[in-house]
This record gives C-alpha cells, structure tokens and sequence, in this order.
C-alpha cells in the first residue's frame, strides 16, 4: 500500500510466506509503478518473508530503502491495521475459508478493485485511493469544495460553521507524532534519550 495515496499498488496470494514470494511480488511492483532506485521505503512488519536474504537482496538490486516495525509496538504499521480492517468489515467477506487458491485470489482481486476505485478513503478526504494516487484528487477536492461553498452562500441559514476543509493534504507520515510545543523540531529529527 502507498501510504501517499492508500492505493493498494500490490498484491499476491500464495500457499505459504516465503522471501522468494515476496521478493516477487515487489519486483512487480517496482516494474509496474515504475519506480526508481532509492525513491520509495518498504515499510513492513518483522516476519521472516520480509527479512529473508532473498527479499533484502532484491531490495537492494532494485534500490528499495526497507524499515522495519519495532518490537512490541503495535501502532507501527497504522495503515496496514486500517486496511485489514477494512477488509475484514467488507460486506462481502467470505463467512468462510475459500474453496482453494484460486477463489482467495479472485475475492481479493475484487476487494482491490473496490478498495482502489470505487472506495471513497476517509483519511484522504473520501476520494478514491485510485483518484489520489493518479494525482485527480486535487481537482476534485477543489471542485468539491467550490460546491459547499455555493451551497453555503445561497443559504447561510443552512450553515451553523464553515464548510469543510476539501484542502488536500501533501504530506503524510508513517507515525506523525504529536507536538506539544511550535518550535519543537519534527519526529525524525529528534535525538534519542
């Protein structure tokens, strides 16, 4: 998942974890998104796939920069959590274990499809992971709030505050961390105690 866009840009189903599955579903990943060395992080929990020799290898052939959660902290991986949620409260979630192989991949295969281009992504201002990641976000948050704010000139009454803030967000952080004073220096700055 881009944490940028929430736009899930990957995805595989295999029969068991492996570092060689994983490496495979990153190669593709990088090939289709056509990413370049030393552009993103692969930010991922501690499991053996992800920390195989043949997944930090293909890391570094392809220039992928990987982090790691830290041990026993159970909010590293926020948006991971959001989106399994996400899943799992999907309507059309399977009450029971898939068939074989085949019917997991198409189930997901169609979740996706929903989650990236359908799915209106509250914490990217409800428009799609796919509208986001394409750069049309913009546009229609401008579009959007140029409609709220005609409703509220016509009728005022209506309006007990301003309307809501449609401004895009540039910016997002794996753990954005919460700062008590203004001139503070930003998280990743910070020196450790």
């Amino acid at each position: 998942m881009d944490i940028f866009s929430c736009k899930i840009v990957g995805w595989q189903i295999y029969e068991v974890e492996s570092s060689e599955s994983a490496s495979e579903v990153m190669r593709d990943i990088c090939s289709r998104e056509n990413i370049q060395p030393h552009q993103v992080i692969l930010h991922s929990d501690n499991g053996s796939p992800m920390k195989g020799a043949t997944m930090l290898a293909t890391l570094q052939t392809l220039g992928v920069i990987p982090s790691f959660s830290r041990p026993s902290v159970s909010n590293d991986n926020p948006y991971s959590e959001s989106l399994f949620r996400t899943l799992k409260y999907w309507p059309a979630y399977p009450e029971n274990a898939f068939e074989n192989l085949l019917a997991a991949r198409s189930w997901i295969g169609n979740f996706v499809q929903w989650y990236n281009h359908e799915h209106r992504h509250s914490a990217i201002q409800f428009v799609t992971p796919g509208d986001r990641h394409a750069g049309r976000h913009a546009t229609l948050l401008n579009k959007r709030s140029a409609v709220y704010e005609a409703a509220q000139n016509r009728h005022p009454e209506r309006w007990s505050r301003r309307t809501r803030n449609w401004t895009f967000v540039r910016e997002v952080h794996l753990n954005p961390c919460q700062h008590k004073v203004e001139k503070e220096p930003p998280c990743e700055y910070k020196k450790a105690a």
